[in-house]
C-alpha cells in the first residue's frame, strides 16, 4: 500500500510534526525506511511516504505503461493480435493519473521552488517542455489506438522514447535536489498535501486501484508476469 493513515487524524498529527520540528527530532516519514540520514528512530507500521518517494512510486506506474506501449509496438510490428482497446485505456491512465495529476504536482510544488532557489533551472525547463509534448502525444495515441491509425506505431515509440530518460532524469537528479531545497519540515508538509491531493482525486486507495487496473492491462497482453522478463 502507498501509505496509510488513520481517519480523522490528519491534524493532530500535523500539530505533532510542527512540533517535532521546533524541537529537531528527526521523524521516520518514508515507507520502508528512514526519511532522513542519521535517524535512529524505528519506522512505524504504515509510515507515510516523502514526496520524492510519492512521486517515484508514480513513476512506477509509468514505467509499467511504457512496458504496455512497447508490447503494442511488437505486436503491430509482427503482425499479431492486439486489442487496440488496451491501448486506449492505458492512454486513459496516463491522461488522467500521470499527466492530470502527477505532473500538476510536479508542477505546481516542485518546479516552482527549484526555479526559485535556482537549481536544475535548464533541467526543469525541458521537463515541462516534455510535459507539454506529453500530453499533445496522448491525445493522438488516444484518437489514433481508437481508430487504428497506421501511424499509431510512431506516437507510441516517440512517448516511450522520451519518458523512460525523463522519469529517470526526475528520480535521479530532480527529486534529490528538490529535498534539499524545500528542507526537513516544509517536505514533510508536502507530503501531506500530495497526500490529500490524491485522496480528493482518486479516493483513499487511488493508487492501489491505478495499479490493478494496469496489472490488468498486462495480464491482457501476457506481460503481467514479472519472471517472463527474465532472461534464459
Amino acid at each position: 500500500m502507498k501509505r496509510r493513515r488513520v481517519p480523522g487524524a490528519t491534524e493532530e498529527r500535523r500539530r505533532f510534526l510542527r512540533a517535532a520540528s521546533v524541537a529537531g527530532i528527526a521523524l521516520a516519514s518514508g515507507a520502508g525506511r528512514t526519511a532522513w540520514a542519521g535517524s535512529s528512530e524505528p519506522e512505524a507500521e504504515g509510515a507515510e511516504v516523502t514526496p520524492g518517494e510519492d512521486l517515484m512510486q508514480e513513476h512506477g506506474v509509468l514505467r509499467r505503461i511504457l512496458l504496455l506501449y512497447d508490447e503494442a509496438i511488437a505486436r503491430v510490428e509482427k503482425q499479431r493480435a492486439l486489442d487496440l482497446s488496451v491501448v486506449t485505456k492505458a492512454a486513459g491512465i496516463v491522461r488522467r493519473f500521470v499527466e492530470d495529476y502527477h505532473e500538476k504536482q510536479e508542477e505546481e510544488f516542485v518546479f516552482p521552488r527549484m526555479r526559485s532557489a535556482q537549481r536544475e533551472v535548464e533541467l526543469v525547463a525541458t521537463l515541462l517542455r516534455q510535459h507539454e509534448r506529453g500530453r499533445r502525444l496522448t491525445d493522438e495515441i488516444i484518437r489514433r489506438s481508437s481508430g487504428a491509425a497506421p501511424d499509431l506505431v510512431g506516437m507510441l515509440r516517440s512517448f516511450v522514447r522520451m519518458y523512460r530518460p525523463h522519469a529517470a532524469r526526475e528520480d535521479t537528479v530532480l527529486f534529490p535536489a528538490f529535498r534539499d531545497v524545500v528542507g526537513r519540515a516544509a517536505y514533510r508538509e508536502l507530503g501531506e498535501q500530495f497526500e490529500d491531493k490524491e485522496h480528493e482525486l482518486f479516493g483513499e486507495h487511488g493508487f492501489e486501484a491505478v495499479v490493478r487496473e494496469v496489472a490488468e492491462l498486462e495480464r491482457s497482453l501476457g506481460i503481467y508476469d514479472l519472471a517472463s522478463f527474465t532472461p534464459a
